[in-house]
């Protein structure tokens, strides 16, 4: 058959009317019948699988809730039995070389915290896997795309990575706290805050130094334990050193009686000997054991005492190298004789002003 055939076969056709193009298709009663038949149908196959699933996953959440609930609030009970553990100790010898209730308050409220994100953060991650695995979705490409960005993330925020690690087994640690005077390397005060990121400091000055934790190699922490108040008394080499020796045994008993000092001194004050003897004089070395941060002040008092206690037992203290006797100096040759006067030249205005005037008859 040709193509002129099959056109006109198909331009003889009778066209739809415009009515019939344009009405809607009704379905039949037989054909929605069928269709609910058919959902019925997919229902009573598929019900069993989906209830299964609804279970599991509902399953799923009250465990990781319960779960989360329980780990909480034993983390929190956890750290209220340590705060009640140092507080058991407060006015004990051992309570000094404890840490002040700021410091307990905030450490404890940190580690609660850390411990707390982290048990939350393990279960909720836990529990949203096991909730798509139960959706039977494929979690490999999932866990490679968090693995990836994990990695990304990590070399982005390294910085912030380490400085984050470093705060928290710092507080976990106790390596200082709030009220501690710590030298951190690249700066050195008071402890004002701690954070996980950040350290804040007060510096001797009244500045506020902000070290991030992990720029710190090393930590010098002079707050905890005891510290060390030594004082170098350097007298003359002919002095008596039993003498001295008495004098400073004297001053050391009698400032471990008096208070404050008998609270500030951790062990009696100790004249150790001669640190150093030279041709002229010698230094003898007084030691004592005191609490964190009050070394200087009971060197100050030391110091204090043993001046005048010397002074009284007329011992000399000499600092360093003693002066020599400075001789009378030879008298001046020239000591006697005049200085010269401005009126010996005559052309000097004060010679001037002191000629007397020339009469006017004599000048003609």
């Amino acid at each position: 058959m040709s193509l002129s055939a099959v056109l006109l076969a198909v331009g003889a056709s009778p066209s739809p009317s415009p009515s019939e193009s344009l009405a809607p298709a009704v379905p039949s009663l037989q054909d929605a019948q069928e269709s609910a038949t058919n959902a019925a149908s997919w229902v009573e196959q598929n019900w069993s699988t989906w209830l299964a699933i609804g279970l599991r996953v509902l399953l799923i959440l009250v465990i990781a809730a319960v779960l989360r609930v329980v780990v909480r609030r034993s983390i929190t009970k956890l750290i209220d039995r340590m705060n009640r553990t140092v507080q058991a100790v407060d006015g004990t010898a051992l309570g000094g070389l404890l840490v002040n209730a700021e410091r307990r308050r905030q450490r404890s409220q940190a580690i609660g915290s850390v411990l707390r994100s982290v048990a939350s953060f393990l279960i909720v991650g836990t529990a949203a896997l096991m909730v798509l695995g139960t959706f039977q979705i494929n979690l490999a490409p999932l866990l490679a795309s968090a693995g990836v960005a994990g990695v990304a993330i990590g070399f982005g925020a390294r910085n912030l990575v380490t400085d984050f690690l470093s705060g928290v087994f710092m507080i976990l640690e106790d390596q200082y706290g709030v009220g501690d005077t710590i030298d951190s390397g690249v700066a050195s005060g008071e402890v004002i805050e701690v954070g996980l990121r950040v350290t804040k400091l007060r510096g001797d000055n009244g500045e506020i130094w902000y070290v991030r934790n992990g720029e710190v190699k090393r930590i010098g922490n002079l707050s905890q334990g005891w510290a060390t108040a030594n004082v170098d008394v350097t007298v003359r080499a002919d002095e008596d050193l039993d003498r001295v020796k008495a004098t400073l045994d004297e001053v050391a008993e009698k400032m471990g009686k008096e208070e404050p000092w008998n609270e500030l001194l951790w062990s009696p004050i100790e004249v150790l000997g001669l640190d150093s003897v030279l041709l002229d004089s010698m230094v003898v070395r007084v030691s004592a054991k005191t609490m964190p941060g009050k070394s200087l002040t009971v060197e100050r008092e030391l110091r204090w005492r043993i001046k005048r206690a010397f002074d009284a037992a007329d011992i000399q203290i000499v600092g360093g190298a003693t002066a020599t006797a400075q001789e009378d100096p030879a008298p001046d040759p020239t000591a006697a004789v005049a200085p010269p006067s401005v009126y010996a030249n005559t052309g000097s205005p004060q010679s001037a002003a002191a000629s007397p005037l020339t009469p006017p008859s004599a000048a003609k």
